[in-house]
């Protein structure tokens, strides 16, 4: 399995489209939008876990595809550089 991430989403779009897409190209095992912690509105990512050849075909394909008119980021997750936190800039 492998995870990726999917950015620049569009706030509308569902899991299940999101789903649907995926499913194109290999065996989807999970979905997981990423949701603020106050408000518990959707940030516009997610994370995805996909068989391996699936997830690669997936990152290839719709990397820059245009989906609800914005232009989706789909990177493998180990690739996502970490933030680091504003209160703690030693980490």
């Amino acid at each position: 399995m492998k995870r990726i991430y999917v950015g620049n989403l569009d706030y509308g779009v569902s899991e299940n489209s999101i789903r649907e897409l995926f499913e194109k190209y290999g065996t989807v095992e999970s979905v997981a939008f990423i949701k603020d912690k106050e408000s518990g509105r959707f940030r516009g990512f997610c994370f995805i876990n996909m068989d391996d050849i699936g997830a690669e075909r997936a990152v290839a394909k719709l990397n820059n595809f245009v989906l609800a008119g914005r232009k989706m980021e789909v990177i493998p997750a180990n690739l996502k550089k970490r933030r680091k936190k504003k209160n703690n800039p030693a980490e």
